[in-house]
């Protein structure tokens, strides 16, 4: 049996500590929070797990193999990394660090002492981004764009930018699925309540090929939408996480090029643009509950020493790009490149 922690039982926490209960193989045997108001609740609902508010108490009990960090993101770097020191493996939630000096001095630590950094990257365990990968492998053709709305009336969050909030999401999906990782990021936004960062934004990200990706987030909408769209040479995707059954559309829609390139003195004969249009067809999906899916992975990676879907490389390069991002929110859109913010980083 993997002995577990979870650090933090605010927003997420609960959902960790339900999950981790019923994960086979691993025994849940802390939860650790600051405010002791919370930790009733959960002494009232797992009477066999003990609490506290002194996370050392927890480090020193060498029952604990992992240890689950769920508080804000201010705090990640500080726990994860005084957790590693105490030969704990590690899983934290998204994003993993507020810099991304911190989440590589993170995946250095995990790295030189063998342990294993897994980042709550929840939505590539979905049984819907899980086939978008498939489709894009198999059946979507060159990939045009990534296109993704996330908007809704709140939560506002006082600590981080609607980025750090929600884009991080998509930046997370896209990590996974697209065949190639950006290069470059622009963004744009504009925060409406006086002293509080960014509530909504628009993030373009560039990549060698001509793919290209846009993600627009927003605390302020009258409605919530979870809505993306892929484009691809052979067909297009529609992934709506609000609906309850057919999430994931494919349609066998495109562009086809007619007519051959007739060189005419200088002057290239123009290439005329058809229309394709098939069926539309609702891939069948694994309905199984994503955060289970993913903590019964990362007892498994525990252990049987193997690295996590979402290990803590694909956190650092989330985290690069809510950097660069944030960077050119501050110059109004100015396009940042990736190595550069790392550099300055």
């Amino acid at each position: 049996m993997i002995g577990i922690a979870v650090v933090g039982y605010g927003y997420w926490g609960p959902n960790l500590v339900r999950n981790f209960a019923e994960t086979p193989g691993a025994q849940l045997l802390w939860v650790c929070d600051l405010k002791k108001d919370r930790l009733g609740a959960v002494q009232m609902r797992y009477p066999t797990v003990q609490i506290t508010d002194d996370f050392d108490e927890v480090l020193r009990d060498p029952r604990v193999d992992a240890i689950a960090i769920a508080t804000p993101v201010f705090a990640h770097y500080k726990l994860a990394m005084q957790a590693m020191m105490a030969g704990k493996h590690v899983f934290v939630e998204k994003p993993m660090a507020s810099t991304s000096e911190e989440a590589r001095r993170m995946v250095e630590e995990a790295t030189r002492r063998g342990l294993i950094l897994a980042v709550d990257h929840t939505f590539i365990h979905t049984g819907a981004v899980r086939k978008m990968r498939e489709i894009i492998e198999t059946g979507l053709g060159d990939v045009y764009y990534y296109d993704s709305v996330r908007v809704n009336l709140g939560l506002f969050q006082h600590d981080v930018s609607v980025v750090w909030d929600l884009a991080v999401h998509d930046l997370s999906i896209m990590d996974y699925v697209l065949p190639e990782k950006p290069v470059a990021v622009s963004a744009t936004g504009m925060g409406h309540v006086a002293g509080e960062p960014e509530n909504i934004a628009y993030l373009t990200l560039f990549f060698e090929s001509k793919l290209i990706a846009h993600i627009h987030v927003n605390w302020l909408a009258p409605v919530k939408v979870r809505r993306t769209l892929i484009g691809g040479s052979n067909k297009m995707i529609v992934y709506d996480d609000l609906e309850p059954s057919e999430k994931i559309k494919v349609y066998d829609k495109g562009i086809t090029l007619n007519g051959n390139a007739e060189q005419n003195g200088d002057k290239i004969y123009e290439m005329r643009v058809g229309y394709r249009t098939g069926d539309m067809f609702a891939p069948q999906l694994d309905m199984t509950e994503a955060l289970g899916r993913e903590l019964k992975q990362f007892v498994d990676c525990v252990a049987n020493n193997k690295q996590p879907l979402a290990d803590g490389h694909a956190g650092l390069r989330v985290v690069r790009i809510l950097e660069a991002a944030t960077q050119s929110l501050a110059q109004r859109g100015r396009v940042i490149e990736l190595e550069q913010a790392r550099l300055i980083a």
